[in-house]
């Protein structure tokens, strides 16, 4: 049965890793995984041909068997492993679905148009800067995917022309995953570390800003000297940047991105995990919404075009399943007893013998991201270390996974969304971007490893 389980991870692995070739997405094999899983693990274990660990305390693990058949207590224990890992999976997913539609409030409400009017530069080299700290501190406040994607709105609005627009994409793609490194709420991989409880916000923040910086700035300082960043763009004198915008998208902008950054002080402060705080933050910006006029003539049957239920209707379910299903199946490989561990506490055991040196697993983490998707793979490390709060290790894999997947267009949610918005070419972008990426990735790790 053990065979059966890895094999059905792999196999699902792969089909996510080509789903594009496949045209398949990605969430159906990860939901399949999930409960696949889960359900060859349920019969081996009432089978009696497989044992389970209870790794909620990992300084006394409890593993549990059925061999004689009729154990009650450890037919309960499994339920409990298995609600235990729903609920750290559950607090994730809430999390992001308050998050996320904070930020369709805010854009129903136009509040990303206010961007617009700052970006007021034709010189090519500036405009690639602005975008640049744009992105970078974007990316920390509402994660680097929902960054990516205003940006790239933006992009299209200022400069017409496809071919120049492609360079400055790619850059904000580098720039973003820089910037949600360093921040709890900028990327679902630091994300998961936090409400894991392996990183917090302060540690987070004073180990990685400083590496993410020279992650995003070194790309940035190496492309201004590049042809494609040299010049001015044409843009339209009659160009309005006001247009667009509306009477309640100032105050929508800076209620919901204050509200999201709240949720770390939130938590500092109550001590309650993150999803709460998140739902309070989600709670405040509903009921602004509610009664705040977005027109001049606003009328109520033009009340439901600004309303949080429609903001609810826009948000990427597929998204979230496609983590509930990651996430479960993960835990289910870390729930697996492999030669007297958890399977995944095996496999760091196996990795650590072979690379004795951790800094060199953590980048080849960060290289694999690219390639695969970081979610999994942060995943399957957490149930691999069981380093304390804040350990240097948690902080290495947070910056890793989050800015290797730069590397490639497909290596992170931001890249997959600019390369979906842009139709932006796979080779192109290996060719043009991803030595920045490699670079900056570079840059970074050494920046980490002098400084930590």
């Amino acid at each position: 049965m053990i065979p059966a389980i890895i094999l059905c991870f792999v196999i699902g692995y792969l089909v996510i890793v080509f789903e594009h070739p496949l045209k398949l997405d990605k969430t159906v094999p990860a939901i399949l995984m999930g409960a696949v899983m889960w359900a060859l693990l349920a019969m081996g274990f009432y089978g009696g041909s497989l044992s389970v660990i209870d790794a909620h305390d990992p300084m006394h693990p409890h593993i549990y068997d059925m061999f004689n058949g009729m154990d009650k207590t450890a037919a309960g224990g499994f339920k409990g492993i298995l609600l235990h890992h729903f609920g750290k999976t559950s607090e994730i997913l809430i999390f992001l679905i308050g998050a996320m539609t904070i930020v369709e409030i805010i854009d129903l409400h136009r509040g990303f148009e206010i961007l617009k009017g700052w970006v007021k530069t034709r010189s090519k080299k500036k405009l690639l800067w602005i975008l640049g700290a744009l992105a970078f501190v974007l990316s920390a406040i509402i994660d680097n995917l929902t960054a990516t994607i205003v940006l790239v709105t933006l992009l299209r609005k200022i400069i017409p022309n496809k071919t120049e627009r492609l360079w400055y994409a790619g850059m904000v793609v580098i720039a973003a995953n820089a910037g949600g490194a360093w921040s709890p709420i900028g990327d679902v991989t630091t994300t998961m570390l936090w409400i894991g409880d392996k990183v917090s916000t302060a540690g987070l923040i004073q180990n990685l800003v400083i590496p993410s910086i020279v992650c995003a700035v070194v790309p940035l300082a190496i492309a201004m000297f590049l042809p494609a960043f040299q010049g001015e763009i044409d843009v339209k004198e009659e160009d309005n940047r006001d247009e667009g915008k509306l009477l309640s998208s100032q105050t929508m902008l800076f209620l919901g991105l204050g509200m999201i950054v709240f949720v770390p002080i939130f938590k500092t402060v109550t001590h309650l995990p993150p999803y709460v705080g998140m739902m309070f933050g989600l709670g405040i910006v509903w009921l602004v919404s509610e009664y705040i006029h977005p027109e001049e003539d606003f009328t109520e049957e033009r009340k439901d075009a600004y309303s949080a239920h429609k903001a609810l209707s826009r948000i990427e379910m597929s998204s979230i399943l496609f983590f509930l299903g990651i996430l479960m199946a993960v835990a289910a490989l870390e729930s697996l007893v492999v030669h007297g561990s958890g399977a995944l506490k095996y496999a760091a055991e196996v990795l650590q013998n072979t690379i004795p040196n951790q800094d060199v697993v953590v980048m080849m983490l960060g290289v694999f991201s690219a390639i695969i998707d970081n979610v999994p793979l942060v995943a399957a490390s957490m149930g691999m270390y069981t380093e304390p709060l804040d350990s240097r290790l948690w902080h290495f894999i947070a910056y890793a996974a989050g800015t290797g997947g730069s590397m490639l267009i497909i290596g992170s949610a931001a890249g997959v969304a600019a390369m979906g918005m842009e139709k932006i070419d796979f080779i192109w972008y290996v060719k043009k971007i991803s030595w920045l990426a490699v670079v900056g990735f570079l840059a970074g790790c050494g920046a980490f490893i002098l400084l930590v």
